[in-house]
């Protein structure tokens, strides 16, 4: 019997390690299934981008994974049930598994305030993203313009209200910030960005905390009561609660708590990648929500899995979050350097030069995703124990 690595989601994280353990392991003892709720891998980090109105490439995951021994499974995932080892999926078939990777990522938090689930659209997901645009071609079908309001200064909020308002000119676009807009960033960041704001014409809400939202206005703690059309909601994300259901030791948020090898502190048998992790990066502090963390906590765990599976020592990889890049519409962008304690660095780069770097991002992960055979070993490691099991050396 070949031992059964089951990876629950295709996003970054988990296309990512689904496609190098198909590099590194030998389909002759092990056999991998990836789990996937849609059938196409998803550019999360360009959805604000499919909202405004771009062509954004979204290959089918039968592709990717052609020419590897990888099963694709399309299905959700309703529950885990970590002591018997095996994962139920919707319409009641159940698979099980000797490895389990957890990558289904977070999506919007939409409970976090009344209303957001009733009357805002989100950018986290492909269908909400869909949802928007189409939204937004309504109005401009109608020929009257229309109030757009995005809550939320984060990255995701900063690049959704400065996408939307350079793609759609004919729209009025407010951005909510709880704080500071830009706090994280450089002094001489949060001044391109406001300047940035200001060229596109968008209205800056800063130090506003918002009650709820409505179907036609966002009612804010001082009083005020902005007008909307559109209300998009980017202010924080969640994590799916099948981990605290399985009885997997989680945090506060609901990610699944790893030791510095991304395998669950409580069950050996599961590695939780991307926003599902609570992983401690090398600065002591926990990991952000990010692609970045899900390219770093996926290495790590692909070292992981294939060196405990084939009984060799563990590889240290990096856990580090060193940068912000932002798009701010089609023609500029920030990026910010952080320093070890998550600090921005006093200096930055901007305009076209920085949006050349993200682009640049975008380009290599989607293509690292669609090309899981790349440099495809001619001999691939062996397990070093019987299928099914993983020799006790290997466990410490």
């Amino acid at each position: 019997m070949k031992h059964r690595i089951v990876v629950l989601g295709a996003g970054y994280a988990g296309a990512y390690v689904a496609g190098n353990l198909a590099r590194r392991l030998s389909p002759k003892d092990t056999r991998i299934t990836v789990v996937n709720a849609v059938p196409e891998f998803v550019q999360r980090m360009r959805l604000h981008q499919l909202a405004a109105g771009r062509a954004v490439e979204a290959p089918k995951l039968a592709d990717v994974f052609s020419g590897t021994a990888i099963r694709l499974r399309l299905a959700r995932v309703t529950a885990v049930d970590a002591e018997r080892r095996v994962v139920a999926l919707a319409g009641g078939d159940e698979l099980g598994y000797d490895t389990l990777v957890y990558a289904l990522g977070s999506q919007g938090n939409v409970e976090a305030v009344p209303g957001v689930a009733e009357h805002a659209y989100d950018v986290a997901a492909r269908p909400s993203a869909l949802r928007l645009r189409e939204r937004l071609d309504s109005l401009d079908r109608r020929g009257e313009g229309g109030r757009v309001v995005v809550i939320g200064d984060g990255l995701t909020g900063i690049e959704t209200a400065t996408e939307l308002a350079e793609a759609r000119p004919g729209l009025s676009v407010t951005l909510v910030a709880r704080g500071e807009l830009g706090a994280r960033l450089s002094g001489g960041a949060r001044r391109h960005l406001r300047q940035a704001c200001a060229r596109l014409g968008i209205t800056v809400l800063e130090h506003t905390a918002v009650e709820a939202v409505e179907a036609t206005r966002v009612r804010c703690a001082d009083g005020t009561a902005p007008a909307s059309d559109v209300t998009v909601w980017t202010a924080g994300f969640a994590v799916s609660p099948l981990a605290a259901a399985a009885g997997l030791e989680v945090a506060g948020n609901g990610q699944i708590i790893v030791d510095r090898t991304m395998r669950s502190v409580s069950h050996p048998d599961v590695y939780a990648v991307g926003d599902s992790a609570h992983a401690i990066a090398d600065n002591g502090r926990p990991l952000p929500m990010s692609c970045a963390s899900a390219g770093f906590t996926g290495r790590q765990a692909i070292e992981a899995i294939v060196a405990r599976l084939t009984g060799r020592p563990v590889a240290r990889t990096k856990l580090v979050y060193s940068y912000n890049h932002i798009s701010l519409g089609r023609r500029d962008g920030i990026l910010q350097l952080v320093d070890d304690e998550g600090r921005a660095k006093p200096t930055y780069t901007g305009g076209r030069k920085a949006l050349r770097v993200k682009a640049g991002i975008l380009r290599m992960s989607l293509w690292a995703t669609s090309h899981p055979t790349y440099g495809i070993p001619k001999r691939k490691h062996r397990l070093a124990a019987v299928p099914g099991t993983i020799p006790a050396k290997a466990l410490a």
